[in-house]
């Protein structure tokens, strides 16, 4: 029987991909529900294409406007009340959370409730309320499936092993565009220089985390949440190469890692399959052409993002929320070039000074200090 899959942010780089593995294997996944921002011309050429029974839309104009030019009896949502109906809809197995930013809490926890498998591309769900998602998946019994390409890695490498034996877990970087630069050069970056990603096709927020070293602080977060592990036993290490995806170190020394070339559409694929794999049809990962494989310490001095979120996984309670919310602001700043690189580190840490973190409740908690640390943001700059 095949999976049928709801994708949320189906325009995107990682929905993309996700159509292109639907697409390959069409005999074991159908597209029923695609989900998108603003994007509705690529929207509607994905409906002519997949035939999903649902679309959304967040942006309630750009919604009327699309079911207004399309001519099929598909129906068209709006909104978060777009979003979270088509996260519920009876007719999925699997929900692909694919959206960037916070916006993605509150799908994933509806489809949790409505029982789906989650195949988590949304790092910001775990950031922001990682307590309370993970709570929920196992009161409902979900599985959450990382698809971002360092936990899926690890979850890979998990597989039939003792959670209480890991010694370690290891998140691999590429190390950006910048790791070669000096910080000095680094005060005079500008957007075009940082949507430079040497390995990876991303979307423009993720590719300035990752020239910022914030996307992979964000992974640890994600990754304490995820496999239940305490902030010292999550290391990063940079490996410009990115085709070791993330290790573990077990406690007898042991390491495990997981590896294949740089494509999204491998970690995207398991999530979907798992607990079965299916033939491969993803480029082969060829070692004898790689040649070598190299490591180096990342660098904070020259990268604090990557501090600033260990200190926020520390203070705990909401200060993750502070920073992810704080840093979608000025990443989206820095894009318009009304900021500097280093202001996006500079005003996070503002943000976790005047925060007094404390132990969240609820979603309305985490969504109300996210609404907080934007506005603050935005009034400094």
């Amino acid at each position: 029987m095949k999976k049928r899959v709801v994708i949320l942010g189906s325009t995107g780089s990682i929905g993309k991909q996700a159509l292109k593995v639907v697409e390959s294997n069409s005999e074991s996944f159908e597209v029923v529900g695609l989900a998108v921002m603003t994007s509705i011309n690529e929207l509607e050429k994905q409906i002519l294409k997949y035939k999903p029974k649902a679309v959304a839309v967040y942006d309630a104009s750009k919604a009327k406007e699309l079911k207004d030019r399309i001519k099929t009896d598909i129906k068209v949502l709006s909104g978060m009340e777009g979003l979270l109906e088509l996260s519920a809809m009876e007719e999925a197995n699997i929900l692909l959370n694919s959206v960037v930013g916070s916006i993605g809490l509150q799908p994933t926890l509806t489809a949790i409730r409505a029982g789906k498998t989650i195949a988590l591309a949304n790092k910001e769900t775990l950031v922001v309320a990682g307590r309370i998602i993970m709570e929920e998946a196992k009161r409902y019994g979900v599985d959450i499936i990382p698809v971002d390409s360092e936990h899926s890695a690890i979850f890979q490498c998990l597989k039939g092993e003792n959670v209480k034996e890991i010694a370690k877990i290891i998140l691999t970087a590429s190390g950006g565009p910048f790791k070669d630069w000096s910080k000095e050069n680094l005060k005079n970056v500008k957007p075009k220089d940082a949507l430079k990603h040497p390995n990876w096709e991303m979307g423009k927020k993720i590719t300035i985390d990752s020239s910022t070293l914030m996307n992979k602080g964000l992974e640890v977060i994600e990754a304490k949440w995820l496999f239940d592990v305490d902030m010292d036993n999550i290391k990063v290490l940079v490996h410009p190469q990115s085709i070791i995806h993330s290790m573990v170190e077990f406690i007898d020394h042991s390491v495990m890692a997981q590896l294949g070339v740089p494509d999204m559409m491998l970690p995207i694929q398991y999530a979907f399959t798992h607990p079965d794999r299916i033939e491969g049809r993803i480029p082969q990962l060829k070692l004898h052409e790689v040649g070598q494989l190299t490591f180096q310490q990342p660098d904070l001095e020259k990268f604090p993002c990557l501090s600033l979120a260990y200190k926020a996984l520390e203070a705990g309670g909401t200060m993750p929320c502070v920073v992810n919310g704080a840093n979608e602001v000025l990443v989206e700043a820095f894009l318009q070039e009304s900021i500097g690189f280093y202001d996006i580190p500079r005003y996070i840490e503002g943000a976790m000074m005047v925060h007094k973190p404390y132990d969240y409740r609820t979603i309305e908690d985490v969504l109300e200090v996210d609404k907080w640390v934007r506005n603050w943001v935005k009034s400094q700059i």
